[in-house]
């Protein structure tokens, strides 16, 4: 008998890659975010991407990023982290770790403070200059929540539907 495997997934990568795949269900032509929220003894207590609220057509409404503004997706969308807490399966998020892969603006900062998760963890950190994520760090570093750059061990993952195998590079 062989020993056990050796290059299992870590904490971190398995709660990404669960945001980055929940990405997947985003309809946005543009943006495709995931959350994923882990309590602390690493069970997933919510999960979400960005999209219309439950109930608007993906069909009616726009999905442009320029033009008047209610021409454009903006005032419609509900971003990945606001469903993933709303998502939650547990109403208690006090301590809970957020993924994410872009980080968060600062609308979904005040909720992610408010709701009382710990830590944020995020992939890309694209907007940095904007306002809006700047006024997130601020918010963040006065709550005393925490946040950190996710730093991939590996390139790539894979999924093999065929063979049931998780594959990575």
């Amino acid at each position: 008998m062989s020993g056990k495997r050796e290059d299992v997934l870590g904490w971190d990568e398995y709660f990404m890659s669960l945001a980055l795949l929940s990405a997947g269900r985003s309809k946005d032509p543009n943006t495709q975010v995931g959350a994923c929220v882990a309590d602390p003894h690493n069970r997933i207590v919510g999960i979400g991407y960005n999209g219309f609220p439950r109930g608007c057509s993906d069909d009616r409404l726009p999905w442009a990023r320029e033009g008047a503004y209610l021409d454009t997706k903006y005032p419609f969308v509900c971003h990945a982290e606001v469903n993933a807490i709303l998502n939650a399966i547990t109403r208690d998020l006090t301590g809970c770790r957020m993924y994410v892969a872009l980080f968060p603006c600062n609308e979904c900062t005040k909720i992610i403070i408010q709701s009382g998760i710990g830590e944020i963890i995020y992939l890309s950190d694209k907007y940095a200059a904007t306002d809006s994520v700047r006024a997130s760090k601020i918010m963040l570093d006065s709550s005393g929540t925490a946040y950190r750059q996710f730093v991939p061990s590996r390139p790539s993952l894979t999924i093999d539907f065929f063979t049931c195998r998780l594959h990575h590079d």
